[in-house]
């Protein structure tokens, strides 16, 4: 089906979503094996953790009448090549973030982050309340995937250089690894944009192929060892204030399913965010301190590199508004994270910046 006969059997379009494929018949009773791509080396610290607890939720829940057997990058497929792998059927499920697959459809960047995007908190009002779930669907029945958002990270760093960014000229010929829309504004300021795996960003930035790269926070930073080889780092991005990470199954394998499988399936995604957020915000503060008691200098952008980065990230968002699956997601998006920030700020916005002031 094509992307404007889509939307317009879809509520993108605002309407009802149309059924589009038959239910494929229920699997027979016993015990089935699921096999899980991922987009994460084994072991790769919050990311990896997020994949195995859906795995063993939806193992546990079940009973064992579903196992999900993980697969790490490179194992089955590479860490960018789940999507296909999955969408084909190759593989029942993947585990990654959605933004990796921009080239797929744009609105992917939507259920990871945009530049200037949601904060976790944020992404979940419009998720489960707003129309974001919804969405997830409508995309994924595009390209025979069922998605639900399965991890956060949380506010992502501005990452780590081998200089100091005084001002927006500094980032012409930066070779820097930024993937998603996030990358694309970069782009625009002269950076040489890579998308690198995560296991395989260490060795790309100890080598020089890279001059900097972000990866996710304090906590995780510190895992991949960046601090072995650059000591700046800035702690504020403007690229993922709320990064979700995203489980997909093949839309047939999950429809096959008993509906009260179908259901674990979504709980355990729903649990591994709300559980994935909170270990990254446990770590990230007491990471910090040992980066820092180690040498590294934590930096903030000046005024001038944020206005540079929002001028690009303006131009990024215009240049996908012509599509319609796009500009309906992002008009969601927008309407949802307005209204959320609009009480936020004058309440727990207000409260926190006084508790700090109260408390010192």
């Amino acid at each position: 089906m094509d992307r404007r006969s889509f939307l317009k059997t879809s509520a993108l379009g605002g309407t009802a979503a149309a059924a589009t494929t038959l239910a494929a018949p229920a699997y027979a009773q016993g015990k089935r094996t699921l096999t899980m791509v991922t987009s994460w080396g084994r072991g790769l610290a919050g990311v990896f953790d997020s994949a195995q607890r859906v795995a063993d939720s939806i193992t546990a829940m079940t009973d064992g009448d579903l196992t999900v057997e993980i697969k790490a990058a490179g194992e089955l497929v590479g860490a960018f090549e789940v999507f296909d792998a999955v969408s084909s059927g190759q593989a029942d499920m993947y585990h990654a973030a959605d933004y990796y697959f921009v080239g797929q459809h744009p609105a992917y960047a939507f259920f990871t982050s945009v530049p200037f995007g949601m904060t976790a908190q944020e992404l979940l009002n419009w998720y489960h309340h707003a129309g974001g779930m919804q969405a997830h669907d409508e995309l994924g029945q595009i390209f025979g995937l069922k998605s639900f958002i399965a991890g956060n990270t949380g506010a992502q760093a501005g990452g780590w250089y081998s200089k100091e960014i005084n001002s927006p000229e500094d980032f012409n010929g930066l070779k820097f690894r930024m993937p998603g829309l996030g990358g694309k504004a970069l782009g625009k300021l002269g950076a040489s944009v890579q998308n690198i795996p995560g296991s395989e960003v260490y060795q790309a930035l100890s080598s020089g192929a890279i001059d900097g790269t972000e990866w996710i926070g304090p906590w995780a930073d510190e895992k991949a060892g960046f601090q072995e080889i650059t000591k700046t780092y800035y702690t504020a991005g403007f690229h993922e204030p709320g990064a979700a990470l995203s489980l997909a199954t093949n839309r047939e394998v999950f429809e096959g399913l008993s509906p009260a499988h179908q259901k674990v399936i979504e709980i355990a995604a729903g649990e591994a965010h709300q559980w994935s957020l909170a270990q990254f915000l446990n770590n990230n503060g007491a990471a910090l301190q040992r980066l820092q008691a180690g040498g590294v200098k934590v930096m903030e952008f000046p005024d001038s590199v944020w206005d540079a980065f929002g001028q690009a990230s303006n131009e990024v968002m215009s240049e996908n508004m012509g599509d319609d699956i796009f500009k309906s997601v992002y008009d969601s998006y927008n309407a949802s994270m307005k209204a959320s920030s609009n009480w936020q700020n004058l309440s727990s916005g207000v409260y926190t910046a006084q508790r700090d002031r109260v408390l010192g």
